[in-house]
């Protein structure tokens, strides 16, 4: 077989591995260890194996994974996010759905201290979820506003996937924390729009919410939920001023966390040494699977094939918005079945050719397929949000119903997506602005 031909079988056999199941990042490095053998020789793939790992963790960018994970992992543990719901619910009580769109705005909150989807749809399932149900909500959307609401967590910086895909094509990170505050923000209200026109349309969906909080309660909700907007205010306004690298502030972040966690007297060994094991499984995961992404661009790149691609989609369309409606096809479906950070490294060494034939800018381009990575968190069979809340809930609720919620704020998606193609200055402005 010729380096062509060779690169079309290793692509097959990634798919076909991790229809399989078996973990990508493994996969990852496999067939990219065989690829590099098939096309060269013994030695080459040996010295693959030996130079990418370490070339790769030495990059002083990837410091800022774990530091990001302790942050969250401490904020979590150490109950700096416990009142979160509670003053969301106090804050958003008149509306329609009112439980419903406090868990949106509880959810884009904990995810900005996280980082991540799935911590955050875990965390707000065991909160909100029950006291919906107790409310006599509809548990089709109780359980899909937790799913949908908890993808927020790749979109709001920070970002474990903003951070990977910064460092995969050289892309600003603290740029991409920027562009996608905007979005983020766009796609919570837009939720909450859905969610108070179906409610006011269908009552019987959300019940309204008779009590009316006391001055001593609210008191209490503002006392309980201080320190987490302290947390990510001293970290994204050290990012957005220039005052701190994305790097510097996810050990600023971290280092406050404790801080706060302390002077609550909420902190203790237990759970600091909880956090920090947390944070270094959740670390080891990423590089594992990074690490593999790695191997596989370089054996992408000997073969060829990912230029071959761009050649021929250039050839049907070179019109960037063809070339977002073809990828967000590819992504779509191949979100149904692979987690987000395993499907974009493995379809950025194919799509980095591309986008440089386009001249597409690559920060907006950096937000859509985070956008569309979101969209398979909560997109049937293998939606991960929805099973990590079906598992939360111990079957209370069934994986049926929680993928019936969910589709209302899948069309939510769709529609926010088309925005963010149809005006990239939505993205692009924040980024812009604070470069001037």
């Amino acid at each position: 077989m010729d380096r062509l031909e060779i690169g079309f079988t290793g692509l097959a056999a990634v798919l076909a591995l991790i229809a399989m199941r078996v973990p990508i990042g493994l996969v990852l490095v496999i067939v990219s260890f065989g690829g590099i053998w098939a096309a060269t020789n013994l030695n080459a793939a040996v010295g693959l194996v030996k130079a990418v790992p370490f070339q790769f963790i030495a990059n002083w960018s990837f410091s800022a994974v774990p530091m990001f994970l302790l942050m969250g992992f401490i904020a979590s543990n150490a109950g700096l996010t416990n009142g979160l719901f509670k003053a969301m619910r106090i804050l958003l009580r008149k509306l329609p759905g009112g439980l419903a769109c406090s868990t949106v705005g509880a959810s884009a909150l904990f995810a900005a201290a996280s980082g991540s989807s799935v911590a955050t749809a875990a965390a707000m399932s065991r909160i909100a979820v029950p006291e919906m149900l107790r409310a006599g909500y509809d548990k089709a959307l109780a359980t899909g506003s937790v799913a949908a609401a908890g993808t927020l967590g790749s979109l709001i910086p920070p970002s474990i996937l903003m951070i990977l895909y910064g460092i995969f094509t050289q892309t600003s990170i603290g740029s991409l924390f920027l562009a996608g505050f905007v979005p983020g923000i766009i796609s919570a209200l837009v939720y909450m729009g859905m969610i108070v026109i179906r409610c006011k349309l269908n009552p019987r969906l959300a019940p309204p919410m008779a009590e009316e909080p006391s001055p001593g309660e609210l008191l209490a909700a503002v006392r309980e939920v201080w320190p987490l907007p302290l947390l990510i205010i001293g970290v994204l306004g050290g990012i957005m001023t220039g005052i701190m690298s994305p790097t510097e502030a996810g050990a600023i972040g971290a280092g406050m966390a404790v801080v706060i966690a302390l002077s609550r007297r909420t902190m203790t060994i237990a759970i600091m040494r909880t956090a920090l094991r947390e944070a270094a499984i959740g670390t080891c995961v990423v590089f594992v699977i990074a690490m593999g992404a790695s191997m596989f661009t370089s054996f992408m790149g000997l073969t060829g094939l990912p230029r071959v691609i761009a050649d021929t989609m250039l050839s049907i369309s070179s019109n960037p918005v063809m070339l977002i409606l073809m990828i967000a096809v590819v992504f779509i479906v191949l979100g149904m079945f692979i987690d987000s950070i395993g499907l974009m490294l493995l379809t950025l060494p194919v799509l980095i050719p591309l986008l440089d034939g386009a001249d597409v800018n690559m920060i907006w381009f950096g937000i859509i397929i985070i956008k569309l990575l979101e969209i398979g968190l909560i997109t049937p069979p293998v939606g991960l949000n929805v099973y990590v809340i079906s598992t939360a809930l111990k079957g209370a609720v069934s994986l049926t119903t929680v993928f019936r919620g969910a589709m209302w704020f899948l069309a939510m998606d769709v529609l926010t997506l088309c925005l963010l193609v149809a005006f990239p200055i939505l993205v692009l402005w924040l980024p812009g602005m604070m470069a001037n």
